[in-house]
């Protein structure tokens, strides 16, 4: 997943020196990132909650720059 979330970098780079609007790709794969790690915060048996809030923020941001 951590893979997927740099490589989805390069469309935005390429968008952001092109003077182009950003690439939706991006913000969905980090969205996606955010909620699998706050998930397995949340689904350990000892709840890890510096994963679960580092995440959170994370998931509404990019789902509010998705959408």
């Amino acid at each position: 997943m951590s893979v997927l979330m740099y490589v989805s970098y390069i469309p935005q780079i390429i968008s952001n020196l092109s003077g182009s609007k950003g690439n939706p790709i991006q913000p969905l794969v980090a969205f996606i990132n955010c909620t699998i790690w706050t998930a397995y915060g949340l689904l350990k048996k000892e709840k890890d909650w510096p994963i679960v809030w580092a995440n959170i923020p994370g998931i509404f941001r990019k789902f509010v720059k998705w959408c």
